[in-house]
C-alpha cells in the first residue's frame, strides 16, 4: 500500500486515524535512548498529548515538564518507577499516575514500550490536589457500561474532583458495540490494544485493528462496534470534572 502512497490513516477536522505504517519516530527531552511516537498534540487542536515510548534495555524516562501531570500505561515490557525512595515494578497493563511536578523515573527493564498521556493540570479552589496512582489494569474491577455485560470498563483513575482527566479500558465481546452514538464536550485519546471493529467518527466509517490511535475532538459523532472472533480492547482518555468555561 505504501509503494502506491496509500495507508488507512486519515486526518479530519474533528477527528484523526492514525495506523502504525504511518509512524514517525522521534526524540523527546526528558527519554533517554527511547524512540518517542507523538500521535495527538496541542498542533491538532488538542488539549493534552499522547504517545508512545519505545524504550531500549537502557532506556529512562524523567518527570514531566513543570506543571503537567502525567498517565504512563505498559504496553510491552517491564519498567522500574522509582520515586520518593521507592521502586515499583511495572509490567504489561501496569500504569501510573503523576500529578504535575512529581518527580519520578522509569527506567526499562529490556525493551518496552509505554503509553503516555500529558496535560497541565486544572486545578480547583477548595479540593485536594490528586494523589500519585500505581496500579495493574488487571487488578481492577470490570463493570458494565450501562446494563450491558459484553461491554465492560476498567476505570484506571479514580471519579473524584481532584482529578483531571480519566483514562479508562473498555473490552468488547465479538459483536458488542456502544449502545448509542455519542457527541460530548469531552475530546479521547484512544490506543486499540486488541481485536478490532468499525468505527463511526463524524460521517466516516473506519476499520480500526491493534495499534490503531483515535483522536476525538470535542462533539465528533462517535460509535463503535466490536468484529470478530476475540473481544476488542482500547485504552482510553478523556478530560473530566472542569466546568466548560474555566477550561
Amino acid at each position: 500500500m505504501q509503494q502506491l502512497g496509500m495507508t488507512r490513516s486519515s486526518y479530519q477536522r474533528d477527528h484523526a486515524l492514525i495506523t502504525p505504517d504511518t509512524f514517525i519516530r522521534t526524540h523527546l527531552p526528558g527519554w533517554q535512548d527511547s524512540a518517542c511516537i507523538v500521535h495527538i498534540a496541542p498542533q491538532m487542536g488538542a488539549a493534552f498529548t499522547m504517545y508512545q515510548v519505545e524504550m531500549q534495555a537502557s532506556g529512562k524516562g524523567s518527570a514531566a515538564p513543570e506543571g503537567i501531570e502525567r498517565f504512563v500505561y505498559v504496553l510491552e515490557g517491564e519498567v522500574l518507577l522509582h520515586m520518593e525512595g521507592t521502586t515499583h515494578p511495572l509490567s504489561e497493563g501496569g500504569y501510573a499516575f503523576f500529578p504535575a511536578d512529581t518527580a519520578h523515573v522509569l527506567e526499562a527493564v529490556g525493551k518496552a514500550r509505554l503509553a503516555v498521556y500529558e496535560k497541565f493540570f486544572q486545578p480547583l479552589d477548595g479540593v485536594l490536589a490528586p494523589s500519585v496512582i500505581v496500579g495493574n489494569e488487571a487488578d481492577v474491577e470490570g463493570r458494565p457500561l450501562g446494563d450491558d455485560p459484553d461491554l465492560i470498563v476498567r476505570m484506571l483513575l479514580p471519579d473524584q474532583l481532584s482529578y483531571d482527566m480519566a483514562v479508562n479500558t473498555m473490552t468488547f465481546k465479538p459483536g458488542a458495540s456502544l449502545s448509542l452514538v455519542e457527541v460530548h464536550v469531552m475530546e479521547h485519546g484512544l490506543l486499540m490494544l486488541q481485536g478490532g471493529g468499525i468505527y463511526r467518527l463524524s460521517d466516516h466509517w473506519y476499520a480500526v485493528t491493534a495499534g490503531d490511535v483515535i483522536y476525538m475532538a470535542p462533539y465528533c459523532p462517535q460509535w463503535f462496534g466490536a468484529i470478530g472472533k476475540q473481544p476488542a480492547r482500547y485504552l482510553l482518555y478523556k478530560d473530566a470534572n472542569r466546568h466548560p468555561l474555566e477550561v
